[in-house]
């Protein structure tokens, strides 16, 4: 990990744009070069955050799942900086279009969403952030995850129980069951028929 001085990160961040931010200041950063600054920070001072802290997790995970086979933004650099009393990650974006973003879902797009979900259990991916802004659809036509500093990455396919509690936090966004609903055919397609009443369910926001 490097240290940057404050002459240092003000010319990192030169002509930057601020995408997020709350009260305590920059989130993350467009830098020039069209790469991203994620900034963290710790919130207590007895926390996991201190034994694990986000930016390894973040680094940790991007590598997991390249390894895996999962498309995914590639880690530039860590830094450590010592006068906002954060820590960054220096990274390239997956190029593409959030789910969010796409101008329409359709039925192949629900499909192929059901059958990456699919995937990311079947590989032993927990993320709590399963919303479809943190998917993304690439120029090739896959799909892959942008944020990924709040999930795991388990050595075997997750338990049924593990699986209902992932799709759960997709669920909790109405806006994107909203926008899976109606293709709920299509989208439940890839996965078994014992669990899908449940996740259809789950879908229709019961």
């Amino acid at each position: 990990m490097e240290t940057l001085t404050e002459d240092d990160y003000n010319h990192l961040r030169l002509g930057a744009q601020v995408l997020t931010a709350d009260e305590h200041g920059d989130k993350v950063l467009l830098l020039s070069d069209e790469t991203y600054l994620k900034l963290f920070r710790v919130k207590r001072f007895f926390t996991s955050a201190r034994l694990f802290p986000y930016w390894r997790r973040f680094q940790v995970n991007a590598q997991k799942l390249a390894e895996i086979g999962i498309p995914t933004l590639k880690v530039r650099e860590v830094y450590r900086v010592p006068h906002l009393d954060r820590t960054a990650v220096h990274y390239d974006a997956l190029p593409g279009k959030t789910l969010r973003e796409v101008p329409h879902f359709d039925t192949v797009l629900a499909a192929k969403l059901g059958d990456f979900i699919r995937e990311l259990h079947d590989k032993g991916v927990y993320l709590r952030s399963m919303h479809l802004g943190n998917v993304v659809l690439t120029p090739e036509g896959e799909l892959g995850l942008i944020d990924v500093a709040d999930m795991r990455v388990k050595s075997r396919p997750l338990s049924r129980q593990l699986r209902f509690r992932n799709f759960h936090h997709l669920c909790r966004y109405t806006e994107d069951r909203q926008v899976i609903e109606p293709y709920a055919d299509d989208f439940l397609a890839a996965f078994d028929d014992a669990i899908v009443p449940r996740y259809r369910r789950m879908l229709s926001g019961l």
